[in-house]
């Protein structure tokens, strides 16, 4: 199965458990770790839990793919789930608020549900100016 499928697979199992905020970023070019990230928030230990079950139990059960890695715990809100190209965060909001994986990786487009590329959107340049003269202390 291509990384992009597999995104789109793991967005629609976390979706079947109702995952809220549910986001796949392609970041093929900003990246040399994995293509794809998907990011989805649950509510509570419970809700996490049957987030990254759906998604590990029906890859493994019906496409016979499993996760090279498994990080983080229910406790401290934050499951990775690595299947190399795909890595799948699974955290519950104020986790996800705290880190801001998307601010981080502002620069990838998102895939929308039809697994079309929504451009980044063109950062601001700030108004700062900077001086072209150098300040020097005063010699005694």
């Amino acid at each position: 199965m291509d990384s992009k499928k597999l995104a789109l697979l793991c967005r629609e199992l976390a979706d079947n458990k109702k995952a809220e905020n549910i986001i796949v970023l392609d970041v093929r070019e900003v990246s040399s770790v994995t293509d794809y990230f998907v990011v989805a928030s649950g509510s509570s230990e419970p809700h996490l839990r049957a987030i990254t079950n759906e998604i590990t139990d029906r890859l493994r059960d019906e496409h016979q793919v499993r996760p090279r890695a498994v990080d983080g715990t229910l406790q401290t809100a934050w499951v990775v789930l690595d299947f190399f190209d795909v890595i799948v965060h699974v955290m519950r909001a104020d986790v996800r608020e705290r880190y801001n994986l998307e601010g981080l990786w502002g620069d990838a487009p998102q895939i929308s549900l039809t697994g079309e590329v929504t451009p980044t959107k063109p950062k601001r340049k700030s108004r700062a100016k900077k001086s072209a003269t150098k300040r020097t202390k005063p010699v005694d």
